[in-house]
């Protein structure tokens, strides 16, 4: 018999016994859409995490000066003697320099896009009579400014000249032109503004107004009295505070093409052998979020994998429930079955039927459970706060795990159908 005429045998048989197929493929059902919901709700997970992670920075590289370890010496008598950083106290000469910075991005300038530097100058207020403006004053590069993606209300960001040669230009929060220039964001580009950091006046050229996040901020204080960033050139910074551009810490942006968990000994090693080999306190160490991300993408990964398994043991139990059913199909068919062979069906097309039917059987409870998979996982996601991913590689997966399930569990049936004796069948009451 040609394999659409057992399709549609199949078919119109499941159509004749509703009830006791829908039963029969509750368990397969049941198993398929718990598979899918938690691995839809797994990928948004894992999605949700990934993009919050790249927007804190994940593929960066952390670049910090750190002592030394203690080493223990063990001497000839068996005397131990503990060998450790002669200073714990860093020096201008201990720290990261630009030129360290620029002779590291000559040697790999291929996986590495640039370095986020910033100089924290201090807290305090923007002064104007009555008027005023908490804020923080932090010195940023071009790099750095970018990272911070700052929304640009008025004016402009810092321009090449501004941070070659230091000058007295800011860019501040809409929430300080709030207190300061009633919300009139142009009005404030171009005008100088006095900050007072620790009892002193500095005086800067307003270049920018920026866009604040109010959700980023934890403060619980009044609109009037909330912190925002006021970020001045690098050098600027620098030559406010009369210090030379050196580094304690600093964050490297690495290309997308970068293996950064690899590349993070590359940079440490590079930088300790040509320039920390003769320091005998401090050493350079490297580390990155994305180590983190992976021990928590390997973690979701098995804890997903644990909890489909258990939820696959319902795929079994709905195994079994097809199997039973096909038993009684072949037991209920057995003068039909009599009748095809004594008209000369043969064996393998008796097989080939009721593996189809089984398969069918399982098909049909397969995409059933697809479908209730992916609207479940998509409706605990949305609970969740997380955008839903269903899994393509799931819905294939349970396809085939479908198919699968109807030929090792309609194999036995169909086998028991293709031996029978068509004299014995065709007596059978």
């Amino acid at each position: 018999m040609l394999l659409f005429e057992n399709i549609s045998l199949a078919l119109n048989g499941l159509r004749a016994n509703k009830t006791r197929s829908i039963l029969t493929m509750l368990g397969i059902i049941i198993g398929i859409a718990s598979v899918i919901a938690i691995m839809t709700i797994g990928n948004s997970m894992t999605a949700s995490m990934n993009s919050s992670m790249a927007s804190l920075g994940a593929t960066d590289i952390t670049i910090g000066v750190s002592q030394k370890s203690t080493e223990t010496e063990v001497l000839g008598g068996g005397m131990r003697f503990e060998r450790g950083p002669r200073s714990t106290q860093m020096e201008d000469e201990d720290l990261i320099t630009d030129e360290m910075l620029e002779a590291l991005k000559a040697e790999y300038p291929d996986q590495i896009n640039g370095f986020k530097l910033s100089e924290d100058v201090g807290t305090g207020q923007i002064k104007k009579g009555q008027l005023y403006a908490n804020v923080a004053v932090t010195g940023a590069n071009e790099t750095y400014l970018e990272s911070e993606d700052l929304t640009m209300l008025a004016g402009r960001k810092f321009l090449e000249k501004d941070q070659s040669e230091g000058k007295k230009v800011c860019i501040i929060s809409d929430y300080s032109c709030n207190n300061m220039y009633d919300g009139d964001t142009e009005a404030a580009v171009g005008q100088q503004i006095s900050v007072v950091i620790s009892g002193k006046y500095y005086h800067y050229t307003v270049v920018g107004v920026y866009e604040y996040d109010s959700s980023s901020s934890f403060s619980t204080s009044s609109v009037e009295d909330t912190q925002t960033n006021l970020y001045l050139p690098l050098k600027a910074a620098f030559d406010q505070e009369h210090k030379h551009a050196v580094y304690s810490r600093l964050d490297m942006v690495t290309d997308t093409s970068t293996d950064v968990t690899s590349f993070l000994e590359t940079v440490s090693d590079f930088l300790n052998d040509k320039y920390y080999r003769k320091n005998k306190s401090f050493e350079i160490e490297c580390f990155s979020l994305s180590t983190f991300l992976e021990e928590m993408q390997t973690m979701m990964r098995t804890i997903s994998l644990a909890i489909t398994f258990i939820a696959g043991i319902s795929l079994l139990v709905g195994g079994i429930g097809v199997m039973n059913i096909m038993l009684v199909s072949i037991q209920e068919r057995t003068k039909e079955i009599g009748t095809r062979k004594a008209l000369g069906a043969t064996n393998g097309s008796i097989r080939i039927q009721f593996i189809v039917e089984s398969i069918v059987l399982c098909l049909v409870g397969g995409f059933i459970g697809i479908a209730f998979g992916i609207i479940i996982g998509a409706f605990a996601a949305k609970q969740m706060g997380y955008e839903a991913y269903p899994s393509l590689g799931g819905v294939i997966l349970s396809v085939g795990f479908s198919m699968a399930i109807g030929v090792f569990f309609g194999y036995y049936p169909a086998n028991k159908a293709a031996k029978m004796n068509p004299v014995e069948a065709l007596r059978y009451e």
